[in-house]
């Protein structure tokens, strides 16, 4: 039986037990970029023709040169960061799988269902959320040492100097990137897999032909090529966690994150969840602890009424 996916977002869930509409909502449950990147104009080709190799080609060698993927590791992409998680367990023997938490329980899930058993430590495999997800916790690469190890950098792009790019170069080990946190567009469902080439090869079988729609290789690729963008959103994003760090500290201590999100130790999260959606104002809370609470960040026009919240 597989685990339960619990993930941020869920508006709906919110709206059910508060109200409102979606419009009136801020959702800062999740750990997406308030600020997206601008789409570009596209090519009416991206949307009426099956995505062409050289689309692909340029995909992936703009990813190649933004995470600076060493010569000797291969990469793919695929329809969001997800789509690669439910197909990696296949790349080994179901046994042990050790993963830390807590963390993105997505990975769980799908070893589970594919037929491991999950610890916290030990086994043939590993699974490492870099920056944990969701307290922003870094390994080490002394860390990623199983037979299978999958280090799953979804929001490492705030914080480039801290990635593990480089061991994708080990047998077995595998680096996951999401285009959907950094950019703001997980709409858009783009995702990347780093690692030797013959693992790239067993997940491309696994993903067939076509798995990055047209206008995702268009937008992934001009976004991607802008370096500009990526250094002054990290700037701004820097800036914006720590406005969110002092609105809050009258009520809590923030105990970690990433400057996509900020998670905060409170003495009631669940009732801190409750004040704030009285202001439509959604938040993340977790099963595992009555005092955890995660916020993402406002959007610039959502900061004034973050702020009459925590007045």
């Amino acid at each position: 039986m597989s685990a339960p996916r619990d993930h941020g977002g869920g508006l709906d869930a919110a709206r059910e037990r508060f109200g409102g509409t979606a419009a009136e909502w801020i959702d800062l449950s999740t750990g997406i970029n308030p600020e997206p990147y601008p789409i570009p104009s596209l090519c009416p080709r991206a949307w009426t023709a099956l995505p062409d190799r050289m689309a692909q080609d340029a995909l992936l060698d703009a990813a190649r040169q933004f995470w600076a993927v060493p010569p000797a590791a291969d990469l793919i992409a695929a329809s969001g960061a997800s789509s690669l998680i439910a197909r990696l367990p296949m790349l080994a023997t179901p046994g042990r799988v050790a993963i830390p938490g807590p963390t993105y329980n997505e990975h769980e899930a799908a070893f589970r269902a594919a037929g491991w058993s999950v610890t916290d430590e030990g086994g043939k495999a590993k699974v490492l959320v870099h920056p944990n997800n969701p307290d922003g916790r870094h390994y080490s690469d002394a860390e990623a040492d199983a037979a299978l190890t999958v280090i799953d950098e979804s929001f490492c792009d705030v914080a480039p100097e801290a990635s593990l790019v480089r061991l994708a170069t080990r047998p077995g080990t595998v680096v996951l990137k999401s285009f959907g946190k950094f950019w703001g567009l997980a709409g858009l469902r783009l995702g990347f897999a780093i690692a030797r080439p013959e693992t790239i090869a067993r997940l491309a079988e696994a993903l067939g032909p076509w798995p990055v729609s047209g206008p995702a290789l268009a937008i992934g690729t001009a976004a991607l090529r802008d370096g500009t963008w990526a250094e002054q959103t990290r700037a701004r994003l820097t800036r914006d966690a720590r406005r969110l760090d002092t609105l809050m500290a009258p009520w809590g201590t923030c105990i970690g994150g990433t400057p996509l999100f900020r998670l905060y130790a409170l003495p009631d999260a669940s009732a801190f969840q409750a004040r704030l959606a009285g202001y439509r104002i959604w938040s993340r809370t977790f099963a595992y602890s009555d005092t955890w609470l995660r916020l993402g960040l406002p959007p610039t026009e959502g900061w004034p009424r973050l702020e009459a919240a925590l007045a």
